[in-house]
Parts: C-alpha cells; structure tokens; sequence
C-alpha cells in the first residue's frame, strides 16, 4: 500500500486531462445506469487536483459475467478505501471494456442449478452486426424468454423475485449490452461508490483524442518495441498474450456500418482496414483521431495507456493475464512518455457452502485435492472403502507377480541374457493391469454408495465447476438467487487488497 502511495505524486504530476469535463461525461454515464449517491460524490471528488483513481474493468459480461468481475470491482473499492483511509484520496473506477467486439466470449453465463448441476444460459439477439463493439449491442425482446430459462433452473427462494426483476431492469429491450453491464453492476455495487466509466461514449472518445494522436503518430515506434520486448519475454523463457506481427497496428477503425475491424500496415506509411480493405495513410488516421476519435478504437496493446491518460490512475486491479499484459504494453507507455502503472492483482476467492465443506470433511479432502479431478477422488475415496481383506488380495498379487518374475529372471540371465529386456517390458504390463484392475475396484466401491458419489460430484460443479476455479465459472446471481441481496455485504468483508493467497470463504 505504502509503494502506491508513493508513487501518487508521480501520478499527478503526468496527469493532463480536463477533470471538469471528465466529471461531466462520468456523472451522465453514471446518471444513466442509476448509480448510488456515493458514486457521485465520489465523481465530484475525482475533480480535486489531489485525488487519484483506483481502476479496474472487463468486458461486458451477460448477467455481469464470472464471479471474478465482482472480485475485481470489489478490490478496487477496499483499495481506494484504504488508500483514502492512510491519507491518499483515492475514489474506484470500473472501466467496462464496451468496445471489444467478440460476443461470443460474453454471451453466456453459468449458474449452480436446483439440481446441483450447472445451468449454462447464453443469449443472442436476433439481429446484430457481427464484430461490432459488445457494448453497442442491442438487447432485444427475447431476454424476456432467457431469464425465464435461467429461473427454471434455479431453485426458487425467497429472493429469486427480486433478484429476476433487478436483472429485468438492467437487461430490458431496448438497451445495450454495456449499459445493460453497468446497470446491473451498478445496482450490485452503487452503495460503495464505484464510478463506471464507458470507453464508448462521445465524450470519452473526445477526452482520449490527444492520446490517440500520438499513438497513431508513434505507432510504428510502439510496433518496434513492444516486438522487441516480446524477443526479451521469449530469451527469458515467457510467453506472449498478444501476438505482436510486423504489420500490426495498435488500433481498429469503426467502419460505417458499426464494425470494429482491425487496422494492419501493408506499406510506409500505409494501413487497411481487414475484412473491408479500406486504406488509410497515416496523415488521415491522425486527422480521424483528431476530430473523428469515435471512429478508432485503442487495440489492448495501447488500451492500458488510454485508460491512465484519462484517469489519474494510482494502481490497476487485475487478473493474471491482465498482469502479463503489462509486460509488453509497458513498452507503450515508455514510447508515449507515460509513467507504467503499478499493477496490483485481484482478490481471488472460493466460495464454499455448508453442504459442501461437510462432503469435503467427510471423506478428508481438501480444495487443492480437487485438482486431481473427478475420477482421481472417487478412486482415492473408493480406496478408502474397499474391504482390508480385498485390498490385502491386491496387494498379496502384486507383490507375488514381482517376486516370480525376478526369480524368472535369474534363471534366464545365464540361459539368454536378451531376454530379461522383454521381461522387464512384460512385468511392467502384468503390474500396470492389476493396478488397473484395483483403480476400477475402487471406482466400482464408491459407486456403490450413490450418495457418496452424488455429493462428490455436486462439489465438484460448485467448486471446480468445468475443471476451473469456481471464480472463472459461476455468475454472481447463483449465491444472490440464494442468499439474497445482502450477500454482497459478506464478499466486501472478505475481501483484503493485501492478502495475496487464494482465499476460501465458508458460507
């Protein structure tokens, strides 16, 4: 906490953009999704020279996404929180990433069904432009029909009422999906103040129109090193996140008709627009990014760069892939004079209910021994099952075949020593059937027992649901629907900026 502190002054000495306007694009943004009176007071705070923005962001997920978008925003505002509390003022920003353009990695969300199992839910308007911004995207009257379908599968309580309407009015006809995001969003997290801030509207664009010239201008130098730091990352043994080819280009073009297409150079000088074939030199991108700037879209090379020319950004709360991005579009901010924000990672947490930890306590298992999956812990509880006497038959034939064959095998060293290779070969085999055959007798135990293996099974979907942690799965309103609103309250508490260790939280 304290290294951010220091490096605030840093901060607000870089920082140039007009925070009168800022606030006045913030406060409609805000004004628009229903944001809480603490969000506006924070706004009016975000324009005194002295305060600085806690920031994090993600894309416009369905029914607002994983459960870690509410990990992000929630560690964002405990950040901000203390930070203002150690005498730094410090408000949180939620940068919804509107403008990325790929729907299929926001259309669906999961949820922990009345049955235990998990509940995919997935929407699709009925007409869009494909590879327009997600957040332009219109919702249309058949969501009416998919909070219905999500609702079935839920077990109905006491607060799925409220929560199916507070969806309903996010998720209306006629919205978007970003203002649908950040309404939603905002009615889960107004009361703590968070500021939503949409890369998509006029007058952000407007605001980010300096930048975006000097991007444009310093593309090639940017394309240069941040290729040059990728030869560093490899040398060293890391990998990219983004493929940086020579002919990339660190921004996209708005067509006409609404699309979000990729700019690649194909000369000096020279760049197209892919899928459309427009070409543009780099006088007319810098011309459109000075008085068209709605028309470019910053690429997630020189979006981090943006985002703190437009925020007076103390730290960025990300996930682990965010962090990696930093390792190259650090070069970026180094080419456009911008100091590298510090980086801070999300709070990672697991939820566990009653029911769950009783099955895990019961059969002396632990969330790390869930990794090993399904199959590797029903074989260890079956194991744990399986009659002595079985077992010790088990064990009595492995250990019988071990012993023949090295008898075998001092009677045929003198006979034909280029037999014992084949033998060898032919005792692995023998040993690997009967281990075989002991891994099935301890599946075919722990079946047996039908509730056992239920209730494994049902911690699996709720803890490791797809194989991935619970916080990259599970939406928020599976626990809402649950335990109503007031839940909310139980993750704020828990959450600590400080502590790095994946957390579990008994519920």
């Amino acid at each position: 906490m304290s290294d951010i502190a220091g490096f605030v002054p840093h901060v607000l000495q870089h920082y140039r953009c007009d925070r009168d306007r800022l606030g006045s694009v913030l406060m409609e943004t805000n004004q628009a999704i229903s944001a809480g009176e603490k969000t506006f007071h924070n706004i009016s705070l975000l324009s005194d020279k002295d305060t600085v923005a806690v920031v994090t962001g993600q894309q416009a997920g369905l029914f607002t996404g994983p459960l870690y978008t509410i990990y992000k925003a929630l560690t964002a505002i405990r950040m901000a929180e203390r930070l203002t509390a150690s005498g730094t003022k410090a408000v949180p920003v939620f940068w919804a990433a509107t403008e990325d353009h790929d729907l299929d990695e926001v259309a669906k969300a999961f949820f922990i069904g009345q049955d235990a199992g998990l509940v995919e839910i997935e929407y699709r308007p009925q007409q869009f432009i494909k590879n327009s911004p997600v957040g332009n995207i219109s919702v249309d009257g058949s969501m009416a029909a998919v909070v219905d379908n999500l609702f079935e599968g839920l077990a109905a309580t006491e607060f799925s009422d409220e929560i199916r309407r507070s969806i309903l009015e996010a998720w209306h006809n006629g919205t978007n999906f970003g203002k649908a995001f950040e309404t939603q969003l905002a009615n889960l997290l107004g009361m703590y103040g968070l500021i939503f801030i949409d890369p998509l509207a006029v007058g952000i664009k407007a605001l980010a129109a300096p930048v975006y010239v000097d991007a444009v201008a310093k593309g090639g130098e940017i394309v240069a090193a941040i290729r040059q730091r990728d030869s560093q990352l490899a040398a060293d043994g890391f990998h990219s996140q983004v493929v940086v080819e020579d002919d990339y280009f660190p921004f996209f073009w708005i067509s006409d008709d609404g699309r979000r297409l990729a700019l690649r150079r194909v000369g000096d000088g020279v760049y197209k627009a892919k899928d459309d074939g427009r070409e543009f030199t780099r006088a007319e991108l810098i011309e459109l990014a000075s008085r068209e700037p709605h028309k470019l879209s910053p690429g997630v090379m020189l979006r981090p760069v943006v985002q703190d020319h437009l925020l007076p950004t103390a730290c960025y709360v990300g996930g682990a892939a965010e962090i990696a991005y930093f390792a190259q579009s650090s070069e970026a901010f180094r080419i456009l004079g911008r100091p590298v924000t510090p980086i801070v990672h999300r709070q990672s947490l697991t939820l566990i209910e009653s029911k769950h930890k009783r099955t895990l306590d019961k059969f002396g298992l632990d969330l790390a021994d869930l990794f090993g999956g399904v199959d590797a812990v029903l074989e260890r509880v079956g194991n744990d099952q399986l009659s002595l006497e079985t077992a010790r038959h088990f064990d009595a034939a492995e250990n019988s075949i071990s012993r023949n064959l090295e008898d075998l095998e001092r009677e045929l060293a003198p006979i034909d020593p280029t037999l014992l290779p084949n033998l060898a070969k032919r005792r692995e085999k023998m040993l690997h059937h009967i281990r075989a055959l002991k891994k099935k007798a301890n599946l075919a135990q722990v079946r047996k027992d039908k509730t056992a293996e239920r209730q494994i099974r049902e911690a699996f979907t709720a803890l490791l649901p797809k194989g991935e942690l619970q916080e990259r799965v599970v939406n928020i309103n599976s626990f809402l629907n649950k335990y109503g609103p007031y839940f909310i309250d139980l993750l704020y508490d828990a959450v600590d900026p400080q502590n790095k260790e994946h957390l579990i939280i008994s519920i």
